[in-house]
């Protein structure tokens, strides 16, 4: 794991949470991206180095509309970019860490990503993020 890709936040409404950190950041979101395989519309903000992910859901049997009836709004995951995401998934497998999704799947933001399970994690939902191409 190379650094923290992101911080993902899920919202209830992208739109009033856009205006919302627009006005912390003092910048617009920079992409807007609807994830069908996830059921989730994201909208990333970049301050300084770091980037911020909001997740709203766009159906109700989405991961994000779960986490939302179950916890409300708030932080979601963190990511972390890394170098070759097939072989972070066999040494974390090998640690005994718990990986939700054994293949990667298309994420937002030009993404291949996987996540880990928080049972196995501190309660902390982890996402491994590579670029693409």
């Amino acid at each position: 794991m190379r650094k923290i890709e992101h911080i993902g936040i899920a919202v209830k409404n992208i739109e009033d949470s856009n205006h919302l950190f627009e006005k912390l950041f003092g910048n617009p979101p920079y992409k807007e991206e609807i994830v069908e395989s996830e059921g989730v519309k994201t909208s990333f903000f970049m301050n300084g180095p770091n980037k911020i992910e909001l997740l709203e859901a766009t159906n109700l049997e989405s991961p994000i509309a779960k986490f939302l009836e179950k916890k409300g709004e708030g932080i979601h995951h963190i990511a972390f970019d890394v170098e070759n995401i097939f072989s972070e998934i066999d040494r974390l497998k090998a640690e005994g860490f718990v990986v939700l999704n054994d293949s990667p799947k298309k994420g937002a933001d030009n993404k291949l990503v996987v996540f880990l399970h928080p049972k196995s994690t501190n309660g902390v939902l982890i996402e491994l993020c590579q670029e693409i191409g």
